[in-house]
């Protein structure tokens, strides 16, 4: 009776290695992701050769700062999704992953395929924000 109860408040060791691959493989392009914005950062960092005539260098310099701005707010932001992925491939690892921080329920398969890192049910979430 009790691994009946208990099945319910938790997902199964198969179920929890299906969402582990789905994190993994995001994580994995996450980095990518992060990397080659921080490659294309240290790029624009290096104003060597990229200007050769002087008149357009301060235009340029105008949109390349914006540029970097942009660039850094998204790395930002992969930066912390990359961290909510390993959150989440640690709550698999102690098997609290799936389970609403705030009702203690089982979050929907559905929602955790669409938003793998999340730790609430949807219905959380919306009275979390009134």
């Amino acid at each position: 009776m009790n691994t009946l109860v208990e099945e319910k408040k938790r997902y199964s060791e198969e179920e929890l290695k299906e969402f582990e691959v789905l994190i993994t493989k995001k994580l994995d392009e996450t980095r990518a992701e992060l990397n080659y914005i921080k490659e294309t950062l240290s790029k624009k960092n290096d104003s060597g050769t990229d200007y050769t005539a002087g008149n357009t260098k301060l235009m340029e310099d105008g949109a390349d700062t914006s540029e970097k701005e942009n660039l850094s707010q998204l790395a930002a932001r992969l930066q912390k999704f990359a961290s909510q992925l390993e959150n989440a491939l640690i709550r698999i690892k102690n098997g609290t992953y799936g389970v609403c921080i705030d009702t203690g329920k089982l979050i929907p398969k559905e929602r955790l395929r669409a938003v793998p890192h999340t730790q609430q049910t949807i219905e959380a979430k919306l009275m979390k924000q009134r």
